[in-house]
């Protein structure tokens, strides 16, 4: 470890056994933890850090955690929104990046629509200025914990005259007004993590703009390119016997986790197998266990190339779709493989069938399409990373209001 680093860690150290007061309320805390700088002591003094590199953040979360201590808010708000804000916001939406590092606002995001598939920028949820306003019309699909939440990182179209990419803004939308209804959704696997999401005449303050008007494609990139490393979330070490920050913070991440809690079995449950191949004669079943084993390691590798980066202040990049990629092949292998060890019985929940196995095989299917489809995270890397020809489009340059739409 450098000087550098031993400084910091020292600091961060030494203002923990000055401060951390376990009887504290996690909101309490949060602000204090805030107030000096130390959530995100990556950012500029002016906005709650204290302008150290990009390093220094995995080295203060880890002596938060060596402390004993609670550490920052779980979740998109810090993950997603408050990156992009900082990154694009004005003054004004940035009075909003104090509120998510405490964890007072929580996030979900209102991107995807039913009408555009994968193809994000066909997006047709509209916002139409009025005065220090924009009043939202739409629907939005796909919106994890869109039930609760505070505020939402919302796409929609602010002029239908220009090409599709051309006319988006990025707003934060307040989701406690009566323009805004969030239905849950089933899914085959049972679960309901996911919200349908209807906007009808919706307001959001002209300061909740995130960027220029019609530049929201480009502060998406921004968020998207986050999320797609967002899926390996770490659950925060909480002790629910401890003082009152400890046990606010467990009941915090329960509450946030059970919405996740089948997305181990989206992954596949590649830790799963080598446990259940457990004298399995079949050659072809072992065989496919290694070879799957074998990528979620490669899998790994790559993840941490990705948190190395992040580390050295370098934005998300390629490695981010290819470790999207890589997971969903992880994840359809191990379903296969599960699927040949427990054979017919995979298939149902009751007791004399594979309970587990049975939601990992109706699960995988989802983990293609969130944050991003295979198809455009092939997309992405051909054209971005390989220098390949861009997928031919006829309505890259038509005004959006001239694209046929299905009605």
């Amino acid at each position: 470890m450098s000087e550098d680093h031993e400084s910091v860690q020292r600091d961060v150290a030494a203002w923990l056994t000055a401060n951390w007061d376990p009887e504290l309320s996690l909101l309490d805390w949060r602000r204090r933890l805030t107030d000096a700088g130390w959530t995100r002591p990556s950012w500029p003094t002016e906005w709650h850090g204290r302008g150290l590199p990009a390093w220094a953040d995995e080295i203060v979360t880890t002596e938060i955690a060596r402390a004993g201590a609670v550490g920052p808010p779980i979740g998109s708000g810090l993950a997603l929104a408050a990156p992009t804000i900082l990154a694009h916001g004005s003054d004004q939406a940035k009075q909003l990046l104090y509120p998510t590092l405490t964890g007072e606002c929580t996030w979900c995001q209102l991107f995807s629509e039913p009408g555009s598939g994968s193809d994000l920028a066909g997006l047709s949820t509209r916002a139409d200025r009025d005065g220090d306003e924009w009043i939202v019309n739409g629907q939005k699909l796909w919106s994890t914990s869109a039930h609760h939440a505070d505020y939402g990182m919302l796409l929609a179209r602010t002029d239908a005259d220009v090409p599709k990419h051309k006319g988006i803004t990025y707003f934060a939308l307040p989701m406690d007004q009566p323009g805004v209804e969030a239905r849950p959704l089933r899914q085959m696997n049972r679960h309901a993590s996911f919200n349908e999401v209807f906007l009808t005449d919706a307001r959001v303050p002209n300061r909740f703009r995130v960027g220029a008007a019609g530049e929201g494609w480009r502060v998406a990139l921004t968020t998207l390119a986050h999320e797609r490393g967002f899926g390996a979330m770490r659950r925060p070490q909480t002790d629910p016997t401890g003082g009152r920050t400890h046990r606010e913070a467990h009941a915090e991440a329960e509450d946030h986790f059970r919405t996740y809690e089948w997305y181990p079995q989206r992954a596949g449950r590649a830790d799963l197998l080598v446990e259940r191949a457990r004298g399995a004669t079949d050659a072809v079943v072992r065989q496919r266990v290694a070879a799957t084993v074998s990528s979620q390691r490669a899998q790994q590798w790559t993840a941490q190339r990705a948190i190395a980066a992040r580390a050295l202040g370098r934005a998300p990049g390629a490695e981010g779709s290819i470790g999207k990629l890589g997971t969903s092949i992880v994840a359809r292998a191990a379903a296969v493989a599960h699927g040949q060890i427990a054979g017919a019985a995979g298939m149902l929940t009751a007791p004399d069938g594979d309970a587990i196995v049975a939601e990992i095989l109706v699960s995988v299917p989802a983990q293609s399409i969130a944050g991003g489809t295979d198809e455009i995270q092939h997309n992405i890397l051909g054209e971005q990373m390989l220098g390949l020809p861009r997928e031919p489009s006829v309505d890259r340059e038509l005004p959006f209001r001239e694209i046929p739409r299905s009605v």
